[in-house]
C-alpha cells in the first residue's frame, strides 16, 4: 500500500553562470535580476509557498551570495523603514520568514541532474519540487498546485509539459508519450501523458513530440539512484533526462500538458516579455503602461 507523504519541500537550481544575460550575470546572480521589483528566484518560491512548501534548497555557485542574502533577515534596513513609516515594505521583505532556506554549493557546473544530486541528503527520502526560476510560470495559473494533486493521485513524478514550435523542439527536452486521460478546468483543455522516453534536444527531424519538458518537476527520491548510475553527457553534464528514462524502466512518470502562461526569462526577449505583461496585472502600473505601450505604438 503507497503512503502519501506531504510534499513540502523544493530545490531551485541556482548555480548556472547565466551566460545568456552577460554582462549583467558576470558579477551577479541570473536568479536576482529583477522583473518589477522582485528577483527571478522569488516568483518560484512564492509559488511554491501558495503550494503549502516550506522548506528550500537552493543549489548555489561561484557569486551566488546576493540569492543568501535575499531571504536572510535584515534589521537595520526594519529600522530605516519602520523609521520612515514604510510598515507595508516591512511586511513585504518578511513574507518568507515562515520558510526554511538551505543552501548546498555546487562546486563545478555539471548539469541540472548533478544540482539535484547534490539535495540528496537534505530531501532524504520524500518526494520534492524542483522550479528553475528562470521560467516564470504566471502567477495566476496553479500549475505546480495541479502537479501535486496529480502526485497524490497516482504517487508517480510528474513533469510539466508545454507544446513547442516543431522548430524550437532542439532547445529543449521532448517526450514520446501517450495520453492517460484529459482534464476540464475553467473550460481549459488539460492533458496527462505516460511517458514513453525522453530525448534531450533533438533535431527537429528527429523529435518522437513537439512536447516539451519546462521547468517544473515533482520527483521521487528514487531518482538519486538513477542520478547515481547515469554518465556525464553532451558537455561533460549530468542530464536529468538520462536520470529519467532510466527511472522509466521501473516506474511510470507522467506528462502534465500545461496550457497557461511560461516566460522563458532565461532569454532576454522572454524576459522582456514578462516583464511587460507581469507589469501590467499590477494595479499600480497597468493603467500608465498601457496609456504608454498605445503612445509608443503610435510612434513606430
Amino acid at each position: 500500500m503507497l503512503v502519501y507523504v506531504m510534499l513540502r519541500k523544493a530545490i531551485l537550481p541556482a548555480a548556472g553562470m547565466g551566460t545568456r544575460f552577460l554582462p549583467v550575470t558576470k558579477a551577479s546572480p541570473k536568479e536576482m535580476i529583477p522583473i518589477v521589483d522582485k528577483p527571478l528566484i522569488q516568483y518560484s518560491v512564492e509559488e511554491c509557498e501558495r503550494c503549502g512548501i516550506d522548506e528550500f534548497i537552493i543549489i548555489t555557485g561561484k557569486n551566488k551570495r546576493a540569492i543568501e542574502d535575499h531571504f536572510d533577515q535584515f534589521s537595520e534596513l526594519d529600522e530605516i523603514l519602520k523609521q520612515k513609516g514604510l510598515n507595508n515594505l516591512i511586511e513585504e521583505i518578511h513574507r518568507h520568514d515562515e520558510s526554511n532556506f538551505a543552501y548546498i554549493r555546487q562546486s563545478k557546473p555539471l548539469g541540472l541532474g548533478h544540482a539535484i544530486l547534490c539535495a540528496k541528503a537534505f530531501v532524504k527520502d520524500e518526494p520534492f519540487a524542483v522550479l528553475l526560476s528562470d521560467d516564470i510560470i504566471d502567477p495566476d495559473d496553479t500549475l505546480l498546485m495541479e502537479m501535486i494533486e496529480i502526485y497524490k493521485k497516482f504517487r508517480s513524478p510528474v513533469i510539466a509539459l508545454q507544446e513547442v514550435p516543431d522548430d524550437e523542439v532542439s532547445k529543449y527536452g521532448i517526450i514520446n508519450g501517450e495520453t492517460v486521460m484529459d482534464f476540464g478546468a475553467n473550460n481549459i483543455p488539460k492533458q496527462l501523458y505516460k511517458i514513453n522516453g525522453l530525448v534531450e534536444k533533438p533535431k527537429k527531424e528527429d523529435a518522437p513530440s513537439n512536447l516539451a519538458v519546462i521547468g517544473r518537476y515533482i520527483l521521487t527520491a528514487d531518482i538519486f539512484d538513477a542520478l547515481e548510475s547515469i554518465k556525464p553527457g553532451r558537455g561533460g553534464e549530468y542530464q536529468l533526462t538520462d536520470a529519467l528514462n532510466l527511472l522509466l524502466a521501473n516506474r511510470v512518470v507522467y506528462g502534465y500538458l500545461f496550457k497557461g502562461s511560461r516566460y522563458d526569462a532565461g532569454d532576454k526577449f522572454g524576459f522582456l516579455k514578462a516583464t511587460i505583461e507581469l507589469s501590467l496585472k499590477r494595479p499600480e502600473f497597468s493603467k500608465d503602461l498601457q496609456m504608454y505601450i498605445k503612445s509608443l505604438a503610435a510612434r513606430l
